[in-house]
């Protein structure tokens, strides 16, 4: 759902229509689509300071018995209102964790029962520095203070992004910053929109910079939802370019890239506009995010839109992600460059796996479409990470597109939360489904959220955790009582975290603590804290009342879900790694199967080839030998006629080089 407003415009939206194909759904497909709404996500500044009895709630008392799935929860900061993390599909940077300083923060607005009388245009944050054990909460570091009688002060922020930089370099966060970049309510001459931005002293809490941007008529301030800081001292925005009093897009998005000026004890920012064309029916970009890699010069800006390039499938009209890239830190990117979800040359993954053939046949009205025929969409929030090879990662839910141009089928069934990643910096494209959302958007007053699908890595980049909220309940069709999910992903070997309550499946994080159905607006640090072995993932959530959007709310912090390098190992094949150098080897196709599915082999040189099965837990159950193979391409073979439905993991060794993947037999 985006983009949230800075202005309650008073302008209605309706509906675009279009002439799809013969295809007909047969069900209730329940699908939502994407528009700019310009009639959510504003709310009264106010200062209301009580939180809500927590008698009116149903409160979960964990069992004596706790397994190891059932967290410990802490009570943080405070805000006025739930719009500061409420807004769909939008920032990212909430929540910072640092491994070097042993820091946590939370960014917020202010207000609530912590900070009477507090205004929600203010930001502070909360912090942890013992790994988020502890915390201090309600750092005041910005104040809004410009107010020309009405009802708005214009300097009020918003929907903020933040990260923590330490110049010095020690290990010591006294010596460190809290960097943010959000936006305001400022406007001049019928142009909307304006950027606050500084940094904050840890060890001097009395330090705090204050600088306003206002839109003018090139450059059209909304609410940034790309945010990254880089390992080279790199704070990098990206906003698309929206007239927000006109609704009209410019084709372009805003990059703003700031460095530390010691002098100034601040960050000095710079903007450039980067063409980003997309097609008149859908006239805006939904979503937009930027990442960089462990080395800070390899990094990524991604949209969800559509710009006519993709090859479109029986006339729908369908979002996909759109991406340009850098190897100098920033300074060139190049593109745009889209990827193709769909049809013959789409992901097979998506082509050939998302939907079963049941599934296709209680979709569609009879003739019902071939594989190829079926159109997929992305839904309207993404997130994005680049692992240790310089690769990315995009975290998004994908399902059918619908019977309104940009919508997408959100039945039980069929959404997927998957990672689309590279492993040759672009050249082509995988996806790993990570689970099946059974909804899709939560409603609480006048906020929504969709899924809020997320992405965080190991330090080194070499793990991948998604993270998504979504509602287990099987009373509720909407994701209006949701619980934090999560699954981890190894992107060489292809293992991935086994889940909770379900084995082959995403964790359910919340499943009996206090934050269990009511996780709302969940967000997660863009990386772990490390302790020994394990990845701890940072998680926040606002206890907020689903009755009332204009309530305060009491953010939560969870402290200790973690996964271990055990969960990315599997005895017997574990401690396998790929040499791209002499073997390259497909997902197999298709995946589900029954009896047989397929493997490309791609050869660099004659070698000596075989192919294991194992189980879940190692125990190989088929081994074939295939001899000295010439270098080229090969499509192997693999019998799962005697194999008992489950997940396995497939080995091919070519010489020196091993190279593991999942599959199912059904």
């Amino acid at each position: 759902m985006k983009k949230i407003t800075l202005l309650l415009l008073a302008i209605g939206i309706s509906l675009l229509t279009f002439s799809q194909s013969s295809v007909q759904f047969k069900i209730d497909t329940r699908e939502k689509t994407a528009i700019h709404d310009p009639l959510i996500g504003i709310e009264p500044l106010n200062h209301a300071s009580v939180l809500r009895a927590k008698s009116e709630k149903q409160m979960f008392t964990p069992p004596a018995d706790r397994d190891v799935n059932i967290v410990t929860i802490v009570d943080i900061g405070t805000s006025a209102n739930p719009y500061g993390y409420g807004y769909a599909g939008g920032q990212r940077s909430l929540v910072w964790a640092d491994q070097t300083m042993n820091t946590v923060t939370n960014f917020h607005r202010m207000g609530g029962a912590l900070d009477p009388g507090g205004y929600s245009g203010d930001y502070g944050y909360d912090i942890s520095t013992d790994g988020g054990i502890n915390w201090e909460n309600m750092v005041e570091v910005y104040i809004a203070t410009e107010n020309e009688g009405g009802t708005y002060y214009k300097d009020a922020a918003r929907y903020p992004n933040h990260a923590v930089y330490n110049p010095s370099g020690s290990d010591n966060p006294d010596d460190a910053y809290v960097v943010f970049f959000g936006p305001n309510l400022w406007g001049a001459n019928d142009i909307w929109g304006g950027y606050s931005f500084g940094v904050a002293s840890i060890g001097d809490t009395s330090y705090h910079t204050k600088n306003i941007w206002v839109a003018d008529d090139e450059y059209f301030y909304g609410v940034p939802d790309g945010y990254d800081f880089t390992t080279q001292g790199m704070s990098i925005v990206i906003d698309d370019n929206y007239d927000l009093v006109n609704q009209e897009y410019q084709q372009n998005l805003i990059v703003t890239k700031g460095f530390w000026n010691s002098g100034l004890q601040d960050f000095e920012y710079d903007k450039e506009l980067l063409d980003a064309t997309v097609v008149d029916d859908l006239g805006f970009t939904v979503d937009e995010k930027v990442a960089f890699g462990p080395d800070g010069m390899t990094g990524y800006i991604t949209v969800l839109a559509n710009n006519g390039d993709a090859e479109e499938q029986s006339g729908f009209q369908n979002l996909y992600p759109i991406y340009w890239k850098t190897t100098d830190g920033g300074e060139n990117w190049d593109g745009p460059f889209f990827i193709q979800l769909d049809g013959a040359d789409g992901l097979g993954g998506i082509v050939y796996h998302h939907l079963t053939d049941e599934q296709i046949a209680e979709l569609f009205e009879p003739p019902v479409p071939a594989r190829e025929d079926i159109s997929y969409t992305t839904a309207f929030d993404h997130d994005i990470a680049v692992d240790a090879w310089n690769n990315l990662h995009i975290a998004v839910v994908i399902g059918p597109t619908g019977t309104n141009p940009f919508s997408i089928v959100t039945a039980e069934g069929y959404l997927g939360a998957v990672d689309i990643f590279t492993k040759n910096g672009g050249d082509s494209w995988e996806v790993e489904e990570m689970g099946r959302p059974r909804t899709f958007r939560g409603t609480f007053g006048n906020l929504t959220e969709d899924n809020r699908i997320q992405i965080t890595t190991s330090q080194a980049a070499d793990k991948i955790f998604i993270s998504w909220l979504d509602t287990d309940l099987e009373d509720e069709a909407d994701n209006n009582r949701p619980n934090i999910w999560v699954r981890g992903f190894h992107p060489i070997t292809y293992i991935k975290t086994l889940g909770s309550p379900v084995e082959d499946g995403p964790t359910n994080v919340t499943l009996f603590s206090e934050g269990m159905w009511q996780a709302y607006m969940g967000t997660v640090a863009k990386y772990t804290l490390e302790q020994d072995d394990k990845y701890i993932l940072p998680y926040t959530y606002e206890d907020l009342d689903p009755n009332d959007d204009l309530q305060p709310v009491q953010f939560k912090y969870i402290t200790d879900f973690s996964f271990t390098a055990a969960d990315f190992t599997l005895e017997g094949i574990g401690d396998q790694t790929e040499t791209i150098t002499n073997a390259s080897v497909s997902q197999n196709f298709p995946n589900p199967f029954k009896t047989e599915t397929y493997v490309n082999i791609g050869l660099n040189r004659s070698s000596e080839l075989v192919v294991e099965v194992h189980t879940l837990i190692g125990q190989m159950v088929s081994s074939k030998d295939y001899g000295l193979l010439t270098s080229g391409q090969h499509t192997l073979t693999i019998d799962g006629s005697k194999l008992s439905p489950g997940v396995y993991f497939f080995t091919v060794k070519a010489g020196d080089s091993k190279i593991t993947r999942k599959m199912i037999v059904e």
